[in-house]
């Protein structure tokens, strides 16, 4: 580069975009004998406007995707759009435009910002997950699922809204009322659909151990801990006979699950949900007093979530149960914190020994029976005893350790056969009906004669009408006029469409190996066995935290029951994660409510997309939150103008150069150390850590040290080296440089010259009874007498007068000189 120009941001990475495009750059090839890399960021959801969070997500996929390109492999780096779900029907509603044109315009906004972003994305692969043919296939497995077992239909409890007609997710709910029109929001039970993640729950637990070091310890904890599981006893509790007169002979009793047998002899009342059947039958007998109903109608008006929240509390429903050992009776209540979904609903209480039971009995004075006392001393009998003791005040197990009771306890009642020792998990199934419009129709029909019924797969996709008007009352598929109406697949008589869609979580857990599939088979099937088997599993999956169970559970799941069902080959989908912070400002997540937030757009119009993509990347560590700051992006446009400018003055040349490093001065050699320092640390970080910024600081020190140098070939081998470690980084700068000096003959691998680290001399510290007073540089072959020699003259005036005792030389590093006197 002969004339010193002025860095043009807009216009180099315009130029580059274009190039990139035209040719294709980012496209996986159909060489399966190639060495793959499969690099995937989660993809977005189309709201309209990317924000600092996306540009930092897609940076950091952009990086490995790049990086992986230089070293040879084949790469897959794909995006899409998660485009069903309620924000839409919310646009419709708000602005009167129909969600489906809100959706297609907001995505090709996007897919222009993240262009402009520079982003290696497959342009080929590219579907929105609202597409009708990826309705079709999602539809496909649905039935699939059906005829597996793995989907079936049961009645739930949803959140209501009377006046809109319409069910509410909880996020909807805002103290206990409709977000949209401010009524109370009841509980009511509807049909709906569910697929058995519960049938996979011992593999989701186990395979876990294969993700361990590769994925975060953290979303590992969390998976295990929502799957849930625990050993422990499940017997029943059989109603007293006054109380099954009261339930009209109706219910003789209640399972419950325990994971503490050994306290079973301190139980003191038991606890029932209020949507369990035997609450229901009194509440409908009129057994319950006036008071007794309405506390309980108003648990049911609040969703499991609400009462969790609350403080606890409940009502006795003056019936009892028989204890199985003792034959005390026992009274039943009825509780907030007991959840319908969980066990059988119901629960013996403990209060002595748990601290929610505690809480409860505290608040409803009821007795609090000490079972386990602590190994030495008392327990504190101001709050419950949690921890391990010996068991007291329990005939059976009185003086066994608790741990040992739990066991003799679940004997116990094996060998009278009124319990067993059983494996519970707290996951739970997952319901994926939605009474919504914006989502894929669930492909299932209604006939009088035949029941429910799977749609016939030849009349795949079941697409959403146009014709609707949203207005956020009921479901705009269950009052159209004519969409519902059909004929039902079996007999051929008349029929009604199912007018649920399906949860987007549905379409998010299997986008991943529809990219992988080649896209020229899209039309034809599902998933490409060649290409899939391929590409699959995910090598690096990036994402935030907050997907850590949901997301990342169901895409497990998809992944196994799709494997059973003979579409995938893999047992988990992603081999290794990356979980990246959230982008700050003034200390808070950006939003708009707190008036925080920086347009990505603005920072590129301002500095460059590569500026953005340097700031994000050296701000912190991927995995760490990162704090937003003005006069950091300025300095990242400092540099990149620096690196231009340094620039012009560098040889041009179709190689890197050869170069006799025995021949260099020690400024020169000094710069060569710390460029090839940075190609080895580009190593680790780009395949290990992803310490993005540790590699960035690195090249700024290497090209600080070139500029103490003149020699040009010094200076090119640096470029030529610097530009293809940044070239992940700040692609559009990197490549317009790299042409101009090397034709990017540089984007290749580069291999490591070791000579460059062999030093002339080395310097030593001297220490004089263990205290540092000096430091010497010797030639590095000096030998140790010599070594001691400098060091001794160095440090002279710490020895005058003393009686030299001693003299230590640890090689490379120090030398120790010990004196008395």
């Amino acid at each position: 580069m002969a004339e010193n120009l002025k860095y043009e941001a807009s216009k180099i990475e315009k130029k580059w975009q274009e190039i990139w495009s035209k040719n294709g750059e980012f496209e996986p090839k159909d060489d399966y004998i190639l060495p793959k890399k499969y690099i995937l960021s989660m993809f977005p959801y189309p709201s309209g406007r990317i924000h600092m969070g996306h540009v930092r997500n897609y940076s950091i996929g952009d990086v490995l995707a790049r990086y992986y390109r230089k070293q040879g492999y084949n790469v897959l780096h794909p995006i899409g759009f998660d485009s069903f779900g309620m924000p839409a029907e919310n646009a419709a509603i708000q602005h009167k435009i129909h969600p489906k044109k809100w959706t297609y315009e907001n995505i090709d906004y996007m897919r222009a910002e993240l262009a402009s972003l520079g982003f290696s994305f497959s342009k080929n692969r590219e579907f929105a997950t609202s597409d009708p043919l990826y309705t079709k296939f999602e539809q496909e497995f649905f039935i699939k699922l059906y005829e597996k077992g793995l989907v079936y239909r049961k009645n739930a409890i949803v959140n209501w809204c009377e006046h809109d007609q319409t069910v509410l997710a909880n996020e909807q709910v805002e103290d206990g009322c409709c977000w949209r029109c401010g009524n109370s929001v009841i509980q009511r039970e509807l049909p709906g659909y569910y697929l058995k993640i519960t049938d996979y729950a011992e593999e989701l637990l186990s395979d876990l151990e294969k993700l361990k070091d590769k994925w975060p310890n953290q979303v590992i904890t969390m998976q295990e801990n929502w799957i849930g599981k625990s050993f422990g006893l499940e017997f029943k509790f059989s109603l007293d006979d006054s109380s099954k007169a009261l339930l009209g002979g109706e219910a003789d009793g209640f399972e419950v699950f325990t994971t503490r047998p050994d306290t079973i002899y301190g139980v003191s009342y038991t606890a029932l949900a209020p949507e369990h059947k035997i609450v229901k039958k009194l509440l409908d007998s009129g057994n319950l007093s006036d008071e007794a109903s309405q506390k309980v109608k108003a648990m049911l008006n609040q969703s499991p979530r609400e009462r969790q929240a609350k403080e606890k509390d409940g009502v006795f429903l003056g019936i009892y149960v028989i204890h199985p050992l003792t034959k005390e009776k026992i009274p039943v209540w009825v509780a907030n914190f007991v959840l319908a979904d969980y066990g059988s609903g119901a629960v013996m209480a403990v209060p002595a020994h748990d601290e929610r039971d505690f809480e409860f009995a505290s608040k409803f004075n009821l007795p609090i029976k000490q079972v386990i006392k602590p190994f030495s001393g008392e327990a504190d009998n101001s709050k419950a005893f949690t921890e391990s003791g010996i068991c007291i005040n329990s005939p059976l197990i009185d003086g066994l350790n608790n741990e040992d009771a739990k066991l003799k306890i679940i004997e116990e009642f094996e060998s009278e056969n009124i319990g067993k020792r059983v494996v519970n998990f707290k996951i739970r199934d997952w319901g994926i009906s939605r009474q919504r419009y914006w989502g894929a129709p669930i492909p299932m029909i209604h006939c009088d004669k035949c029941g429910v019924v799977c749609e016939d797969i030849k009349n795949l996709p079941v697409t959403l009408p146009d014709d609707v008007e949203i207005t956020g009352e009921g479901n705009p598929l269950d009052k159209h006029p004519s969409w519902k109406h059909t004929k039902c697949p079996k007999c051929g008589g008349k029929a009604v469409r199912e007018t649920d869609t399906m949860d987007t979580f549905f379409q998010s857990s299997w986008y991943f190996a529809r990219y992988a599939s080649d896209h020229k088979t899209w039309n034809e099937r599902a998933f490409d066995d060649n290409s899939v088997n391929y590409w699959m599993n995910v090598d690096q999956y990036i994402g935030g935290i907050e997907h850590a169970i949901l997301h990342l559970l169901y895409a497990r799941f998809f992944q196994k029951a799709l494997r059973d069902l003979g579409y995938l080959r893999d047992d988990e989908p992603f081999e290794r994660l990356l979980t990246q912070g959230m982008v700050l400002k003034d200390g808070k997540k950006m939003s708009k409510s707190k008036g925080n937030v920086v347009d990505p757009d603005d920072i590129i119009k301002n500095y460059g997309a590569d500026t953005a993509r340097l700031f994000i990347l050296f701000a912190a560590p991927p995995q760490k939150e990162l704090e937003w700051n003005d006069s950091a992006v300025e300095g990242a446009f400092r540099f990149l103008n620096r690196l231009y400018d340094k620039a012009a003055g560098v040889k041009k040349c179709s190689k890197i150069p050869d170069i006799d490093h025995s021949k260099l001065s020690k400024d020169e050699k000094y710069a060569r150390a710390k460029v090839y320092e940075a190609l080895k640390k580009s190593q680790e970080v780009y395949t290990q850590s992803f310490t993005f910024n540790t590699l960035i600081a690195a090249c700024m020190e290497a090209l600080n040290a070139v500029n103490t140098q003149n020699n040009e070939d010094v200076t090119a081998e640096a470029f030529f080296i610097i530009l293809n470690l940044l070239e992940p980084i700040v692609p559009h700068i990197a490549n317009e440089l790299s042409e101009n000096l090397f034709g990017r003959a540089n984007f290749t691998h580069i291999d490591i010259k070791e000579e460059v680290f062999e030093k002339d001399s080395l310097n030593l510290a001297i220490t004089v009874n263990g205290k540092r007073r000096g430091e010497v540089e010797v030639p590095s072959d000096a030998s140790e007498t010599e070594i001691l020699r400098s060091a001794k003259e160095t440090v002279s005036k710490w020895l005058d007068g003393k009686e030299l005792v001693k003299e230590i030389y640890v090689q490379g590093k120090l030398v120790n000189l010990v004196v008395k006197g």
